[in-house]
Order: C-alpha cells, then sequence, then structure tokens
C-alpha cells in the first residue's frame, strides 16, 4: 500500500515551513495525526506508526502521512504521541534506533517522562527535547485529527539540562510551523500550570457529571447551557485521563487541596450557625456542621435569607471568579476580551446553520466565538454569535433584514 503513495508535495497556498522532513510519528491518534495532516499539507513527508494496524491505515488514508515500513529513508525528527505512561520507554527506544534524529515527545506530563529520559542516557537524550502542544477535543483518534488544530494554541517548549540548542530550534520550528505560539517552561513549571488550566478543571467536570449518575429525571429535564458548560470535558476519554493525571499526582493534589479550602471556606459561609468574624465573610470553619438531612427552610428562614451574612461569602466567591475568568487570555494568548453577543433562533433542519454564517460573513463582520444550545422538546436551537461590542448592533439589523429571529440575551 505504501508504494503507491507519491511523495509529499505542498498543497497549493500552503505556508514555507522550517522543519526537515522525513518525520516519524510514533501514535497515530488525535495529537499525533493533526501533526502529521499539517506537515504532509506543508510537503513534508511523514511516516506513521501505531500499535494499532487500523489506527496507521486510517491515518494514511486520511493524508497523515504514510505508513512505516523497513527501507523508508530514515527520518530526521521523531516525535512521539503515545499515552504519557508508556512515553518515556518509547522515546528511549527512538533515540536508540535513530541515533541521528531529534526526538521530541507531546506527553501532556513532563516531570515523570523527562526525568526518566534523561536518567536512563543523558548523553543520548540531548537529541530529546519535550514539548506540549495545548490543544485537543473531547474525542480521541486520528478519526478527529485536523491540519489547524494547533493554530494561535500555546506550543511549550521543556528542555533539560543536556538538550542541544539546535534540538530546542528544531521543536521551536516545528511548533511554528503549526500555527501556534511559543512558550518555554521547565518540567516542574509546566506541570503545576497543566495541573491549574488543565488535570483539575478535568476532574471538576467530572466530578460534577458524577452528580447527574443519580439525579432525579426531573431536575436532567431542567438541564441548559451552563451545566453543558460545565460537564462538556467529563466526556473524555477515562483510560486517558487516568495515565495523565496519576503522572501529574502532586501538582493536582496541591490544586485541589487550595480548592477544598474555598468549598469549605463557602460552606462554612452558607452555615447558619457559622459565626463570622470581621473582614472574614467565609465565617469559621472550625465550626463547620453539615445537615444530616434535607434543609426544611422555615418562614423565618425564608424572609432572611437574603440579608444572611451568608450573602458575603458568596459574592466574594462570585467577584474573585470574575477576576480569574478575566485573567484567561484571548485568542493567541492576547489580552482577554469582553465580546457582545448576538442571539439567533436556527431551525434544527440541514443548512440551516450554514445559511446563518453565510449571511453573518455577507455583513462583513468576524464572529470571534461561537456556542449552540438546543431548546429541549423543540425543533430549534439559539445560535450564540460572539463579535465585538461595536459589531453587535449592525450585525443585528443585517441578520433582522436577512429574515432571521433574534432572542434577547
Amino acid at each position: 500500500m505504501n508504494e503507491t503513495l507519491p511523495q509529499s508535495a505542498p498543497q497549493p497556498g500552503a505556508a514555507v515551513v522550517g522543519t526537515q522532513g522525513p518525520v516519524l510519528i510514533i501514535g497515530a491518534g488525535l495529537i499525533g495525526g493533526s501533526i502529521g495532516l499539517a506537515l504532509r499539507r506543508a510537503g513534508v513527508d511523514v511516516y506513521l506508526r501505531d500499535a494499532s494496524p487500523t489506527a496507521m491505515a486510517l491515518g494514511e488514508s486520511l493524508g497523515a502521512g504514510r505508513v512505516w515500513q523497513e527501507g523508508l529513508p530514515a527520518p530526521s525528527l521523531v516525535l512521539v504521541a503515545t499515552p504519557p505512561d508508556v512515553t518515556a520507554e518509547v522515546v528511549l527506544g527512538a533515540l536508540r534506533e535513530f541515533p541521528t534524529a531529534f526526538v521530541f515527545d507531546v506527553s501532556s506530563v513532563k516531570n515523570a517522562v523527562v526525568h526518566e529520559v534523561v536518567a536512563e542516557d543523558g548523553a543520548m537524550a540531548s537529541r530529546y527535547c519535550s514539548v506540549h502542544p495545548m490543544a485537543g477535543k473531547e474525542v480521541n483518534g486520528v478519526g478527529a485529527a485536523t491540519a489547524d488544530l494547533f493554530a494561535g494554541r500555546p506550543w511549550v517548549v521543556v528542555a533539560h539540562e543536556t538538550t542541544r540548542p539546535d534540538a530546542v530550534l528544531a521543536a521551536r520550528t516545528l511548533g511554528t510551523d503549526l500555527g501556534a505560539f511559543m512558550l518555554t517552561l521547565d518540567a516542574d513549571e509546566h506541570d503545576r500550570a497543566v495541573a491549574l488550566v488543565s488535570h483539575v478543571p478535568q476532574l471538576v467536570s467530572s466530578l460534577m457529571a458524577g452528580l447527574l449518575v443519580t439525579a432525579p429525571p426531573a431536575a436532567l429535564e431542567l438541564a441548559g447551557g451552563g451545566l453543558r458548560d460545565v460537564t462538556r470535558i467529563a466526556a473524555s476519554d477515562p483510560r486517558l485521563w487516568n495515565a495523565i493525571l496519576a503522572g501529574n499526582e502532586t501538582a493536582v493534589r496541591e490544586i485541589l487541596v487550595e480548592l477544598q479550602r474555598n468549598l469549605q471556606a463557602l460552606i462554612a459561609g452558607l452555615s447558619p450557625e457559622g459565626p463570622r468574624e470581621p473582614g472574614n465573610p467565609y465565617g469559621n470553619l472550625e465550626e463547620i456542621v453539615l445537615p444530616t438531612r434535607p434543609c426544611e427552610p422555615s418562614e423565618t428562614s425564608a424572609r432572611t435569607a437574603w440579608n444572611s451574612p451568608a450573602v458575603g461569602a458568596i459574592n466574594t466567591v462570585l467577584v474573585r471568579g470574575n477576576e480569574g475568568v478575566g485573567r484567561i487570555p484571548g485568542k493567541h494568548g492576547d489580552a482577554a476580551s469582553k465580546y457582545g453577543v448576538v442571539a439567533v433562533l436556527v431551525p434544527d433542519e440541514p443548512g440551516f446553520l450554514g445559511g446563518l454564517f453565510n449571511d453573518v460573513g455577507s455583513a462583513g463582520i468576524n464572529v470571534e466565538d461561537f456556542r449552540l444550545e438546543h431548546s429541549l422538546g423543540q425543533a430549534r436551537g439559539l445560535a450564540y454569535l460572539y463579535v465585538t461590542p461595536a459589531s453587535v448592533e449592525p450585525l443585528m439589523e443585517h441578520l433582522a433584514q436577512q429574515g432571521w429571529s433574534l432572542a434577547e440575551v
């Protein structure tokens, strides 16, 4: 099958890249397949190797590379895109098998992997540099791969004490070729950072979704966009996340302990018996008493609920949350932006969503973000278009002229 595939040639309009092939990708999944698609589009020769013949064949059929076989020209770069619990072993094998190639891994945990590789052979590891493309989806597998997965996303370069400068340059060049922007961290900094922005959010989403397992059906009928936003990543592959979280257990635990303190403080603030000290809206953590049965609000508690000191505890959490959200970078790593929202009623029928985007495009307005919310029991949904504040009124007028029904936000 491999012999019939032509050598790579840049697709029309493809950007010129600095990465020199051939590139061997070990692990034909979402990340490996997406890198392969992007490099093949730019004309770089790519080989695929995977424990699953089916994954390799699918990756080849999608255009992510050619299935690796003996006798092909040796790769100049090997990219390891395997689960983190086997990454170090595969990296070491690649360093031995291809003694002139740079070897990179894309594991989402670094300390354990980097330390194992360097401890095995520091001299050989001089050709090794770890990277982490901060991109992904809730679904895995090469079938979900896209060539633009890394565009505008962070590409973290994690070198170690023996990494050669030309290996670091090659790692940065690859990320730039994929459209990502560069960050440089050491292994400890990386693992602490991803525990905060990726690993613990996954656990929080899963914990919240876990409460739904025993929730009354009537409660689930009320589910809307807020619940879906919080639980979206809870649909991720448990097998992959087991390996990721176990590999970063120390940093994850530190963030969970801090989160636990905040939750305990909020619970104390919501306790009617909890004494509250001046300047401490959360109350006294030492006197938290959790109810053993559902609360039964009295007439008095109903009257005084909104005058309760609990309001201060709630407000503290919400305001601090606003501050935290404001620190999340916007697109391409720029400062966070505040967008206006235009909500459009869209029939749940083929062609309408595409027609909406065509009409938005004809207005000459750029959509910065998009969210679709289905209406329960109705054959329609709400499309939320996020645009610059100055574009809200012109877009609403244009869409109304095109016959679209708008909803209040």
